[in-house]
């Protein structure tokens, strides 16, 4: 099984580095700001995963400080070296429901996934929508996501994530808009609620790769039970991709955060093996 990071996990690692280039037209989302000199650069992270036995990661697509060919290239060429699959392109931003601008949004999203797809990503990772679910703002992020599909040179995949798919029915509502040809990606943890388990289970089949994020306690502690009923429910629905170690607690060490969450998985592993 491949060991998995989401270089989210990595912020403070990376220097808390925000590319100029995060945001999509009209928005303000992201403040772009420079990592410290001290910080370990996106280049550098594939020989480090690598050396920390990771051989998966998902990038997100403010973490990359150029985007001009020979820059995503060398950027392939470290994830080749390293040995490292580039699982995905997290394209955190943009709003196919935008009531403005989502056509220009789709434009500039088309673009990240191109850089996706120079980066030798398998799949990337679009945000569905900003605004609670109706039928129509449901059917027009399908179509949008759709378009996108048809012309991108990586797997399109979007995630229950954001405001448009707060549920599991909205989730299947906005597949099935979406035609067949999107994917999903399955976060753990961006749903709440005493039917959490059953929700995620209600998705988890259809799901191809996983952002597999542990919550925390203000103190650093690790929520271990919750963590496991999480991974129980989306392996026992039949999830068998790849889980994305995702790490954001208090601890400024966020590798042994990492190994942490690692070893929460690696003992859930061994008890369905």
């Amino acid at each position: 099984m491949s060991r998995a990071v989401q270089a989210w996990s990595l912020h403070r690692t990376l220097g808390r580095f925000v590319s100029e280039h995060a945001n999509p037209p009209g928005d303000t989302g992201w403040t772009p700001s420079v990592p410290d000199r001290s910080a370990l650069t996106l280049l550098d992270l594939p020989a480090e995963l690598a050396a920390r036995g990771y051989d998966t990661v998902q990038l997100c697509h403010f973490q990359l400080p150029r985007r001009d060919a020979s820059y995503l290239d060398e950027l392939r060429s470290a994830l080749r070296d390293a040995h490292v699959t580039l699982d995905a392109l997290l394209v955190d931003a943009g709003d196919l429901v935008h009531p403005t601008d989502a056509d220009a949004h789709e434009t500039w999203i088309a673009g990240w996934l191109d850089d996706a797809g120079r980066l030798g990503a398998a799949r990337g990772r679009v945000v569905a929508g900003e605004a609670a679910p109706t039928p129509e703002l449901i059917a027009a992020s399908g179509r949008r996501l759709r378009r996108l599909a048809a012309d991108s040179p990586v797997r399109v995949v979007t995630e229950n994530w954001k405001a448009l798919l707060p549920t599991a029915a909205a989730v299947h509502s906005l597949l099935d808009a979406a035609g067949g040809q999107v994917g999903l990606l399955v976060d753990l943890a961006n749903w709440n609620g005493a039917d959490l388990e059953a929700e995620l289970a209600a998705i988890a089949g259809m799901a191809e790769t996983c952002h597999a994020k542990c919550r925390s306690a203000a103190d650093g502690t690790l929520h271990v039970d919750g963590y496991r009923r999480a991974l129980a429910a989306v392996v026992e629905a039949g999830f068998d991709g790849p889980l994305a170690l995702v790490y954001d607690g208090p601890d400024p060490d966020e590798w042994a955060g990492l190994a942490a969450c690692q070893e929460i998985v690696d003992e859930f592993r061994s008890r369905v093996a």
